[in-house]
């Protein structure tokens, strides 16, 4: 069976009559005259179709309309993180933290798992720097004075870049 438009009047053999009022994914919601509102899946052979719309009117988005609004928006907010690699050496690797005291166990943490933390804590870092930027009520002195304690933070993590595979994805602290 064709996909039915809402507005479709069908006749059901146990339901009689009804028309279609939503279109779901899996099934269509149809108010029926005998049996009220009833749920049926689009699988369902039973139904004949009395009278469709002159014009299916458009009643749902295309999963490509979905995706390209939903990227838009995540991207507008900073959500999609991009791929940052570790650097290949450091691959399967684990950061041992042995405490001075040697009766007390060491903490051993896998690379990735310290390095996607990093990788978040820049990302943070620049939307809180783009929120800086794009912020409304801030001077521009004010702008200036937050900017370099970012620049400052990202001077302190310049340690943490022998992670990263690429230099285009290093921290950049201030330049002399």
């Amino acid at each position: 069976m064709e996909e039915l438009a809402v507005g479709t009047r069908v006749d059901h053999p146990r339901y009689g009559e009804g028309i279609i009022s939503k279109n779901k994914i899996t099934s269509y919601e149809i108010f029926f005259e005998r049996g009220g509102k009833i749920e049926i899946t689009k699988r369902n052979e039973d139904m004949e179709v009395i009278d469709a719309p002159a014009e299916k009117p458009k009643n749902s988005l295309t999963l490509a309309e979905v995706e390209k609004v939903l990227r838009y928006v995540l991207e507008e907010q900073s959500a999609l993180q991009e791929i940052v690699p570790l650097g290949d050496k450091w691959i399967g690797g684990n950061m041992l933290l042995q405490p001075s005291n040697l009766s007390l166990k060491p903490k051993e943490i896998p690379l990735e798992n310290f390095f996607h933390k990093i990788v978040m804590l820049r990302d943070r870092l620049r939307v809180l720097e783009q929120n800086i930027n794009s912020h409304e009520k801030l001077t521009d002195e004010e702008k200036v004075n937050l900017q370099q304690y970012i620049t400052r933070i990202y001077g302190s993590l310049t340690t943490f870049n022998i992670l990263f595979a690429n230099k285009d994805h290093y921290f950049v602290g201030a330049k002399s």
